[in-house]
């Protein structure tokens, strides 16, 4: 077959081959300038990265230094007064609840980590010419871990997962989210709805066989896949309850709703529960650098130290000097200039904002969240809960229109919250530096979005056909 080459539309692969997004070519703070001269608020952090905003100074500053020292050492051969710098920061963060940090590149090589620090830790304590079972992992239902092929075999993503499901690990298996605006079942106290997902979770570790699980995984705020919900009160409590009973370890992604996004700097404080490995990444150098990396408990690192004394997994670029430089001036200034206070008080009155001017809105079903990490998601009936048709693709319409406004704002959209199929949520998660007139900007510019959508595009004559 022969024919003439199709140009294709631009030389880079953008997430959508027939969408050029607009060009940023200037940022500060909380804003970006495109090259149409518009003036865009970074309402999202691009994807909760953007903790300390752009155009840093200090940042910038301690990236330079690090590239008058060294740039790029491998890391079995030496180490930088960054990487250790920066392991320490970290790990003295958590008040002695964490033992050591491994330091790597994005979310997704941290999931990968994770499963594989897990898998060894059985194999450490498993005795001498004995064989470890522990190789499943048990994850939830539309979580997101990740794109690379162990992290989206835990997610349960179903849109993430659709085209690589053939290709995707069988030894990963599902329970329920905690999600009580659809899960919560009518009448059922918090109490028993915690009691029957704690029942879940032991049902299928009973059914995969319990001393076959190495851990069970979850976001504590589940983020990308259903828009920021956070488990009710007690929920990881039980969890944990489930995973000690037969022996598995528990495994927390923070990778986006981690180092200070849910308005403590770690999300599990709040829960009073103690992962044995914890991700983080994304907020952790602010988008300055890409960096990750996993938390590692003590009854893991033990493990190690007593037994082969090494992690069998490494990377290229792992600890890499400027990445570190970086991340380590980020996570420094927001303990300096106590950033994760402000989280938390712009997060309620932002919250508290966001409910006064959208919580009676016809097609608003839920708004939640914590610190500066809030979702909204869209039904087309309140009382029901009924979604909105996918092919609508009501959240990506709500973002565009809000980018294209009159305030131009930046919004995360997301799908499949209701099901993995239908549902529509956006979620709003502005720089950790945000001012009480930027939280009322963005409200006032993301409820206009949204207002002026629906009456857009589903007038009351049309609204009992959807």
């Amino acid at each position: 077959m022969s024919g003439k080459n199709e140009e294709p539309t631009s030389y880079l692969l953008h997430r959508h081959a027939t969408y050029i997004p607009p060009r940023v070519i200037a940022s500060s703070g909380c804003w970006l300038e495109l090259e149409d001269g518009r003036k865009v608020f970074d309402g999202s952090s691009g994807a909760a990265v953007a903790c300390l905003g752009h155009g840093n100074d200090q940042v910038k500053e301690a990236i330079n230094r690090q590239l008058d020292e060294v740039a790029y050492i491998h890391s079995g051969f030496f180490e930088s007064s960054a990487c250790t710098g920066f392991a320490k920061e970290l790990v003295l963060s958590t008040n002695g609840k964490m033992a050591q940090a491994f330091l790597i590149s994005s979310g997704s090589e941290a999931m990968e980590a994770a499963i594989k620090l897990a898998i060894q830790y059985f194999v450490e304590i498993t005795s001498p010419g004995h064989y470890s079972q522990r190789k499943r992992f048990i994850a939830r239902r539309q979580s997101y871990h990740g794109t690379t092929l162990g992290a989206l075999s835990m997610g349960g993503h179903k849109g993430r997962r659709k085209i690589y499901e053939r290709i995707l690990m069988d030894n990963f298996s599902h329970v329920s989210p905690c999600n009580p605006y659809r899960g919560l079942r009518q009448g059922e106290s918090v109490e028993a709805y915690i009691e029957r997902l704690a029942k879940e979770l032991d049902d299928e570790f009973r059914r995969v066989g319990p001393n076959t699980v190495a851990a069970f995984v979850a976001e504590p705020i589940v983020g990308a896949a259903l828009g920021f919900v956070p488990a009710v009160p007690g929920y990881f409590k039980a969890m944990k309850e489930v995973c000690d009973k037969h022996g598995a370890l528990l495994i927390f992604d923070e990778v986006m709703v981690g180092m200070g996004r849910s308005g403590t700097l770690h999300a599990w404080e709040q829960e009073g529960v103690v992962p044995d490995i914890q991700t983080i990444g994304k907020g952790l150098g602010g988008g300055y650098i890409p960096i990750s990396g996993i938390l590692i408990g003590h009854r893991v690192s033990n493990a190690l130290s007593k037994g082969t004394g090494q992690f069998a997994h490494g990377q290229t670029y792992q600890s890499h000097a400027i990445a570190c430089a970086g991340g380590l001036a980020v996570q420094q200034i927001i303990r300096k200039e106590n950033l994760v206070a402000n989280v938390s008080e712009m997060g309620n009155l932002m919250v508290r904002l966001l409910k006064e001017r959208l919580q009676s809105h016809p097609y608003v079903g839920d708004i939640r969240g914590k610190g500066l990490a809030w979702a909204i998601e869209f039904v087309q009936d309140k009382q029901s809960k009924e979604p909105f048709k996918p092919e609508l693709k009501v959240a990506e319409r709500i973002h565009r229109k809000a980018l294209e406004g009159p305030d131009p704002i930046a919004l995360y959209h997301g799908s499949g919250t209701a099901d993995g199929d239908k549902g529509d949520h956006i979620m709003i998660s502005p720089p950790f530096i945000i001012t009480e007139e930027e939280v009322e900007f963005v409200v006032k510019a993301t409820a206009n979005a949204i207002e002026e959508f629906f009456d857009e595009y589903f007038p009351l004559q049309v609204r009992a056909t959807l």
